[in-house]
């Protein structure tokens, strides 16, 4: 328990209903050398003066650097960026080489992509409980409006989207050609599919072993595969490290998985029929989608999409 009383993994979680942003923040510290850091805490304060803010868990190695600079930037990453999130929130020494940047105001480094961008100064720096708050003036800003920002819900990276009921409003209320363009269109017709069926699988999967998506995807890579590396999940089931890490520690409380060693998972015998029992009902579910279809429609299906996969 927290001194608040709560349980800090569950308050966690619950803070994770709230869908953010992704974001590398960027100074230079005390010797000129570049530092950066994936934060999600990114927000507006105030348009006039030009305001935002971000935190800073103390017991961050840059906290120092960030507490004391006179400029920072905020980059806001595009949906195509989950491996340059992972990148400045991984543990590394030298994150910026991987990184293609170049420097503005202060000589703050910039990435070379993002989705918006706010060069500041530093406006004030506050007492936050655990964090700091940083709020910057902003100096100069720009954006890229046709890039897709990358999104934080759940502990895991997404995509936004218009939300289906949207479409079906557009529907309801206006008769499409008889040839329309929106519904016939492959992008719509994939997304609708997965967020249409998706909707019917987590719940059932929840429901039945009392698991979240974000543990699902973890033991569904488990079924033939008990023992695995954290850096290697972090992309696979979409989620930061330290984000990973949070699920496995609530996945340990459950007695589904445990730390071979500091870097592995491996998944305990109740994880492993767990993740049988889940893989079992997903295939139910699967076969239940795709029953008005023959098995060659079927693998048709499954092989032109993996071909288009290939292709992206």
């Amino acid at each position: 328990m927290s001194a608040s009383g709560f349980d800090a993994k569950d308050f966690r979680r619950a803070l994770g209903q709230f869908p953010t942003g992704v974001t590398v923040i960027t100074t230079l510290d005390e010797s000129g050398k570049p530092v950066g850091v994936t934060a999600s805490s990114f927000n507006s304060v105030s348009i006039e003066p030009a305001l935002v803010l971000w935190s800073i868990d103390k017991g961050a190695n840059s906290l120092s650097a960030f507490q004391n600079a006179k400029h920072f930037a905020v980059n806001v990453l595009g949906r195509e960026q989950v491996s340059t999130s992972n990148n400045f929130a991984s543990r590394g020494e030298d994150k910026f080489a991987n990184a293609d940047y170049h420097t503005g105001i202060g000589g703050v480094p910039l990435l070379d992509d993002y989705a918006a961008q706010f060069e500041c100064n530093t406006w004030a720096v506050y007492e936050g409980g655990d964090h700091l708050i940083l709020v910057g003036e902003v100096k100069e800003y720009r954006h890229h409006s046709e890039t897709e920002p990358l999104v934080f819900a759940r502990g895991s990276y997404a995509v936004s989207a218009q939300h289906p009921e949207m479409m079906q409003n557009q529907a309801e209320t206006v008769t499409a050609p008889e040839n329309d363009f929106v519904g016939d269109y492959l992008l719509y017709l994939v997304r609708e599919t997965y967020q249409r069926f998706s909707a019917q699988l987590y719940p059932k999967l929840n429901h039945e072993c009392d698991v979240t998506p974000e543990e699902w995807r973890i033991l569904a890579r488990m079924v033939n595969q008990p023992e695995v590396a954290i850096d290697q999940l972090t992309d696979l089931v979409m989620q930061p490290e330290i984000s990973l890490r949070q699920t496995a520690d609530w996945m340990m409380e459950k007695g589904l998985i445990q730390y071979k060693d500091k870097d592995t998972l491996k998944a305990t015998e109740s994880g492993a029929d767990m993740a049988r029992r889940l893989q079992k009902l997903a295939l139910e579910e699967e076969t239940r989608l795709l029953s008005d279809l023959s098995p060659q429609q079927t693998a048709t299906l499954k092989s032109n999409l993996k071909q288009l996969i290939d292709k992206l």
